[in-house]
């Protein structure tokens, strides 16, 4: 009777692990050995990766041994039973005496005893999803247990308190239910819960801690609890699926993030939830993770793709991640896609979508068409910003100040762009800005404290001739940044012209060490000499002749910047003063016509040589002999030597080392203003040909408040302010010129009828 009962109970077991067995695959990874390639799916997610692998590889286990093992087990002749008794006792089989009739017939497998209280509660509640799912579970574990066709025929097991227990588990009551639990053990001793319903509860509290976890967006939790739970990670929660997904996202790994959703895409059937994981997908993972994820689209069985309806929102998100990464290249297909909903749709944020896109990747003509585009359909701040930004790059500020106005104020973004476009404008303002746009950007720049258009400011009075103006402009913006050494530079040189001596040392003082230019004013590069020598020590200066008027020529390959006539105006390089030879007494020259190290005669000698090399129009080596010179203890031989050394200069020239050296002993304020009148006016041909027209005007200005302009650098400054179409001053400065008889001037007078009146030519 013993075999009979070991059968009987082998029987029992039998049925259940053939079943499994009938799927190797599934069976492995049910085990956790992992199935075939080719296999099925897994049941569900697994988490392995997130706590690291295995120390010690699993034991390898003929698991088609042990199939055929227990199959010939299951068929093997058994002892006969009474098939009633064994179905309302099976205990009682073992306990069976062992005298059995010879003729009696083999028992059948016993049905196994199944506890069917969960399953006759979800019914009772009318909780379908949960009855389907129990019934599953129960085939699961006893492959021959039949459900009944009427679980609420079931009968009640009579423990009341069991009942109630799962009803607390069904209302998600589990501290309840735990507390239950702990209360019925220590009244009944040796009471034990169904394991069953143990292992529910263990469930249903890691998803509450998970859920929980997620929403307080505590992230590392999800995953852990993930990790240690993966039976949660299944297609039957697909919420569980999310949120863990999400944790990965939001903790910097991408790639399981990744890994979740292709679980989901790949082992997940229901529509909704595959169109929904897209869409959570797409919020939180890159553009080209999501190629990745899109190719696992399935047909939607019409001829279309599953994820059709969600196409347009996808296509926009892809052009909005583009719009933050300029190295983002989207596929052609999405931007046709928001192409053809600006066209087409009328809204207004898609073609902004096109405008951002295109302006990220410095295409700014079509920025401006799109984003003008949203402005006709609807004006507003974040369309005028882009198109403001687009007329800026494509040196337009002068409309982009008059788009940004209306908006200046709506963010930190509107103002910082509107002040761009005001710098932007005064740095060339046209001639026919009305005091109404000056007197808002003034009014604004100063209630935004903006330094760049607060010297801009400046830069303009100058160009005015409006000094005061311009000092304070330089001044107000020093104030509110100390450390800006380009509104400094300004203050200095408006000083200067201003005859305020002390502002300026004030100025050279605090910016000592930190600003050449401030200390020497801003030296010109090397060029060739334009001024005439100025007079040896003890002779004096010649008087001031008349400047040679610079050579104007037409010449189709130098225009006029901006509009302008064809064969525009430009300005050959030509000496601004005539070369005037100053005569001094005899001077021997013999003894510097070879060479000799400077450095090794005395000041007084070497001094002398200096002008001897001067004499035959040798200055550099002029140069060494009144460095030589600067060493003598006798403070006129240094002032002499210093003088000296920066004519040497000039006529090399090298006018930036000219006005270093007259710094190296104090000069006569006679000899400093003959230097002083010399470098401007070579700075101020500098900046011309360069065609920096409001640094040659400034170089002008300061020129002309040491000497009276000559006719040539009068020409010089109509041509500057033609250039810059600043046409009422070109025509007071030619009109002047013109009528001291100079043709320069009757010329620039011409020039200037054909920029103004091009039509009238013939």
């Amino acid at each position: 009777m013993r075999s009979s009962s070991v059968a009987i109970v082998v029987a029992v077991a039998v049925g259940g692990l053939v079943t499994a067995l009938k799927d190797r695959a599934a069976f492995q990874e049910m085990l956790g050995f992992g199935g075939s390639a080719h296999g099925p799916a897994p049941q569900f997610m697994l988490m392995g990766r997130v706590t690291g692998p295995e120390i010690s590889p699993k034991p390898q286990i003929d698991l088609q041994a042990i199939a055929d093992r227990l199959q010939a087990a299951s068929t093997a002749p058994q002892a006969s039973e009474s098939v009633g008794d064994a179905a309302e006792n099976p205990v009682t089989i073992a306990q069976a005496p062992q005298q059995q009739p010879a003729t009696a017939q083999p028992a059948k497998p016993a049905q196994p005893k199944v506890d069917e209280s969960a399953l006759r509660y979800f019914a009772s509640r009318g909780d379908k999803a949960r009855l389907q799912a129990e019934i599953a579970r129960l085939q699961a574990l006893y492959p021959n247990w039949v459900p009944p066709a009427d679980p609420l025929a079931v009968p009640q097991n009579g423990d009341k308190q069991l009942e109630q227990m799962w009803q607390l588990y069904s209302e998600g009551r589990y501290a309840e239910l735990r507390k239950a639990i702990a209360d019925r053990q220590a009244s009944e001793s040796g009471w034990q819960p169904p394991p069953d319903l143990l292992d529910r509860l263990d469930v249903a509290e890691a998803r509450a801690r998970l859920v929980n976890a997620s929403d307080l967006k505590q992230y590392a939790t999800v995953v852990q609890i993930g990790a240690n739970t993966p039976s949660l990670l299944t297609c039957s929660d697909i919420d569980v699926l999310w949120r863990v997904a999400e944790a990965f996202a939001r903790t910097d790994r991408a790639s399981r993030a990744k890994d979740a959703y292709v679980y989901i895409l790949t082992n997940c059937t229901n529509p909704q939830e595959r169109l929904a994981t897209i869409q959570k997908a797409s919020a939180l993972l890159p553009y080209a993770t999501m190629q990745d994820l899109l190719a696992l689209e399935r047909p939607d069985g019409n001829g279309g793709r599953e994820f059709d309806s969600i196409r347009n929102d996808l296509a926009r998100r892809f052009v909005a991640a583009g719009n933050d990464d300029p190295n983002l290249v989207v596929a052609p297909a999405y931007l046709s896609i928001v192409r053809r909903l600006a066209e087409t749709d009328g809204q207004p944020s898609d073609s902004l979508l096109l405008g951002w896109y295109q302006l990220r990747r410095e295409n700014y003509a079509d920025a401006e068409k799109w984003f003008r585009a949203s402005r006709d359909k609807e004006d507003s701040a974040i369309a005028s910003q882009g198109l403001a930004l687009a007329l800026i790059a494509e040196k337009q500020p002068r409309e982009a100040e008059a788009v940004m106005y209306k908006w200046r104020s709506t963010s930190k973004e509107a103002t910082a762009t509107y002040l761009a476009a005001t710098a932007n404008l005064m740095a060339q303002p046209p001639a026919d800005l009305s005091e109404e746009v000056l007197s808002r950007i003034a009014a604004e720049t100063i209630a935004q404290k903006y330094v760049p258009t607060a010297q801009q400011f400046g830069w303009f009075a100058r160009t005015l001739n409006q000094p005061q103006t311009a000092a304070r402009w330089f001044e107000t913006a020093l104030r509110w940044k100390p450390d800006d050494e380009p509104s400094a530079y300004g203050l200095a040189i408006t000083r200067q012209q201003l005859h305020d001596r002390a502002g300026v040392a004030e100025i050279q003082r605090l910016w000592t060490g930190k600003s050449d230019r401030i200390a020497q004013l801003g030296e010109a590069t090397n060029r060739q000499p334009t001024q005439a020598p100025l007079p040896a020590p003890g002779q004096t200066a010649p008087q001031a002749t008349a400047a040679a008027p610079p050579e104007i020529i037409r010449a189709p390959s130098e225009r006029l910047e901006g509009a302008g006539p064809p064969g525009g105006v430009a300005v050959a390089r030509q000496p601004a003063m005539q070369t005037v030879t100053v005569r001094r007494g005899a001077r021997q020259v013999r003894g510097c016509t070879t060479t000799t190290n400077a450095q090794l005669l005395d000041p007084e000698t070497a001094l002398s040589r200096g002008w001897c090399l001067m004499d035959i129009n040798r200055p550099m080596e002029a140069v060494k002999a009144f460095e030589a010179a600067l060493a003598s203890p006798n403070r006129r031989t240094r002032e002499d030597a210093a003088y000296g050394q920066s004519l040497a200069y000039l006529r090399a020239g090298l006018s930036n080392n000219a006005a270093v050296a007259a710094t190296k002993a104090p000069q006569t304020q006679q000899r400093a203003a003959e230097l002083q009148i010399a470098i401007l006016a070579d700075r101020a041909l500098a900046a011309f040909d360069a065609k920096r027209y409001r640094e040659a005007l400034i170089f002008l200005d300061q020129r002309a408040q040491l000497r009276q302009e000559p006719i040539g650098l009068m020409v010089l400054r109509g041509y500057a302010y033609l250039n810059m179409k600043m046409y009422g001053d070109a025509e007071r400065i030619f009109t002047a010129a013109a009528a001291t008889g100079s043709k320069d001037a009757n010329r620039g007078l011409a020039d200037l009828r054909a920029a103004t009146h091009p039509d009238t030519l013939d």
